[in-house]
């Protein structure tokens, strides 16, 4: 019988995903270890593999339909002496989320309706929006986007109809209602009577707080051009807030003085081998190993909250915050503290190469217990970070500039280098933050003993 290729659950915590690509079409052969299509992810790009032999005999789920929730059909496959008569398609588009537009079928065997354009009139313009579709017990049908798309622009899926099959809300219908002015005033009247005063804008003209920036450019007809959300992008927004809201922040700055440090970088970068075994240190790599050393040096920074009890982690895998164009990354390297400058700056160099490319493994970017994020090539002199949970830390770096000093009664010159710890302060107390920086501060000025 037919087999249903279902949507991957590519690490631990996904639940949906963007079908990116395909890269077979309808009625090609196909081998188990043949690479299929590519999912889009919160973190990377990842190619999907058939594991059984046969023929595309239905191509469900279409490139660039987003939320596609984990083990959803996204095509059909025909063993041999089946044909497409055999394909229950109907069961399978029960399981498949919508392709954009409200088709179901990427190969052209449906009609997608032109973007921006829905087959039925959007609720926003009717002026008397349709009740959406409901289940016996009230439940509204909605794609996971479109409810998050409603939340943020203040609209009452319960006042809008869906496009998507059996009446579910998708994504273009939450578009069209928005198009047609239906922001938060489409709320209910019991949400309207209770909703907090509008706040007013600098132009004296009152909008809703909470609103969304598309719905404030429309509101005062401000050009702009929107690019969409990628799945990396949503979880950075999400986890930060979540971060923001749910972690308690402080934060801890020490001065760093560099010129040892810098001096020593130099004379080992002049040693270094050509062609296998070669390396370029950077500030980075030192101030990875150190904070690697530190933890060790202090293991109760080295921890996470949880409500059944504090955890304390037993090695340093160290989180480096890389910058790619569709988001921040965070690529790890595993048990720093055990490796030498030499091998850090060489995973380094791989792991953020992979990490622009959006070719990095799940395993290569989730489990870090401690997190650096470095803004020192960019000439920032100082900043505080967000914690990325569930750890208890993150440390800030800057730029290393040219300062006055005083040594010793005397002024003098000196290259420091100003670095911040967002600590949680539901784990890491002030006092055990303040000794994780002194140690810190030590292996950044005394690099020397890093090699030891």
């Amino acid at each position: 019988m037919p087999i249903n290729v279902l949507m991957p659950a590519l690490s631990p915590t996904m639940t949906e995903g963007t079908l990116a690509k395909w890269h077979v079409k309808e009625g090609d052969e196909v081998s188990s270890g043949d690479v299929i299509a590519e999912i889009e992810t919160d973190k990377a790009t990842m190619e999907v593999e058939a594991v059984e032999e046969g023929k595309i005999g239905k191509i469900v789920v279409g490139e660039g339909t987003e939320a596609v929730a984990v083990n959803a059909v996204i095509a059909i496959l025909l063993e041999e002496g089946e044909n497409e008569g055999d394909i229950d398609i109907s069961v399978a588009q029960s399981k498949a989320p919508p392709a954009p537009g409200g088709g179901t079928n990427g190969s052209g065997g449906g009609e997608t309706p032109a973007a921006g354009r829905a087959e039925a009139p959007s609720p926003a313009t009717s002026g008397k929006p349709e009740a959406a579709t409901a289940s016996s017990d009230g439940r509204i049908f909605a794609s996971p986007l479109a409810r998050r798309m409603a939340q943020q622009a203040g609209l009452d899926l319960g006042q809008l109809k869906g496009s998507g099959p059996h009446g579910r809300i998708v994504k273009a219908d939450i578009e069209g209602a928005l198009a047609g002015g239906a922001t938060a005033a489409a709320k209910s009247p019991a949400a309207a009577a209770t909703a907090p005063a509008p706040a007013a804008t600098s132009a004296g003209t009152a909008m809703p707080q909470g609103v969304s920036g598309k719905a404030f450019a429309d509101a005062f007809g401000i050009p702009y051009k929107q690019d969409p959300l990628s799945g990396m992008r949503k979880v950075i927004a999400q986890r930060l807030t979540e971060s923001k809201q749910t972690v308690p922040h402080f934060y801890l700055t020490v001065d760093c003085e560099l010129d040892a440090l810098l001096k020593v970088r130099k004379d080992l970068n002049s040693r270094a081998p050509e062609g296998e075994g070669a390396y370029k240190l950077s500030v980075n790599d030192f101030v990875i190993r150190a904070a690697a050393l530190a933890l060790r040096q202090v293991p109760e920074a080295n921890a996470a909250f949880d409500p059944s009890g504090l955890l304390f982690f037993e090695r340093a895998d160290i989180s480096v915050a890389v910058a790619t164009p569709a988001g921040l990354i965070t690529p790890i390297v595993k048990q720093a503290d055990g490796k030498g400058l030499a091998q850090i700056s060489a995973e380094m160099r791989t792991l953020a190469g992979k990490a622009r490319d959006g070719k990095l493994m799940p395993e290569e970017y989730q489990g870090g217990t401690f997190s650096i994020s470095n803004l020192g090539m960019f000439g920032v002199k100082q900043f505080e970070a967000v914690i990325n949970p569930p750890q208890g830390c993150i440390l800030a770096v800057g730029a290393g500039e040219q300062r006055p000093v005083v040594k010793e009664g005397a002024l003098s010159v000196a290259t420091v280098m100003s670095c911040t710890l967002s600590v949680d302060h539901r784990v890491v107390d002030g006092a055990v933050g303040a000794q994780f920086l002194a140690a810190f501060k030590k292996l950044i000025e005394d690099p020397l003993s890093m090699l030891l």
